[in-house]
């Protein structure tokens, strides 16, 4: 169970993007949330293999929150107590198809899930194990771009690139509003 009292702080939260930069519209989350990065004017990294974390007091909407952007190549199960300090969170992956929508979102809970990859965790997990371990995990929500060549190289295929923009855009509306 998570507990997600709020208290009269500064609101913190966390856009956590993941997968392999170097495998095509795997690495979609990087370019989201370099865009996003910009969006805000935070500095952020002309290449995927310089990494990408960015964190600041910014105005939204009138209140000053902090905001963290942070890329990795996949969620790991220390990522939960990192997650216990922040209000919010979203993450940011590609999807193959098994999602219609070609930029999905949703709201998520904390809750075990298996996987037949012992190297998989899913974002659930993390905030399962954020909640067992630290007694607190954030409001969280996944936004997934829709993947179509997963090839080896650093660019996005032509049809994920032009959904960049878009995912970035619905990311900053999630930040301002917590809501797509």
């Amino acid at each position: 169970m998570c507990d997600r009292r709020r208290s009269a702080h500064l609101e913190k939260i966390l856009v956590l993007g993941y997968g392999n930069a170097d495998r095509q519209d795997d690495g979609a989350a990087w370019h989201v949330l370099n865009r996003l990065a910009r969006r805000l004017g935070l500095e952020a990294p002309p290449s995927p293999h310089e990494g990408l974390e960015a964190a600041q007091e910014l105005q939204v909407n009138g209140r000053t929150v902090f905001i963290q952007l942070l890329f990795a190549l996949q969620l790991s199960p220390e990522m939960g107590e990192t997650l216990a300090e922040f209000d919010r969170v979203c993450f940011v992956d590609a999807h193959t198809g098994s999602v219609p929508k070609e930029i999905h979102h949703e709201k998520l809970q904390s809750a075990f899930q298996a996987s037949p990859f012992t190297h998989h965790l899913t974002p659930a997990a993390c905030l399962e194990i954020s909640a067992a371990l630290y007694g607190r995990c954030p409001d969280a929500a996944l936004l997934s771009i829709r993947g179509y060549e997963f090839g080896f190289t650093t660019s996005l295929s032509p049809r994920t690139e032009k959904l960049v923009d878009q995912a970035a855009g619905q990311l900053h509306s999630w930040i301002e509003h917590n809501r797509f």
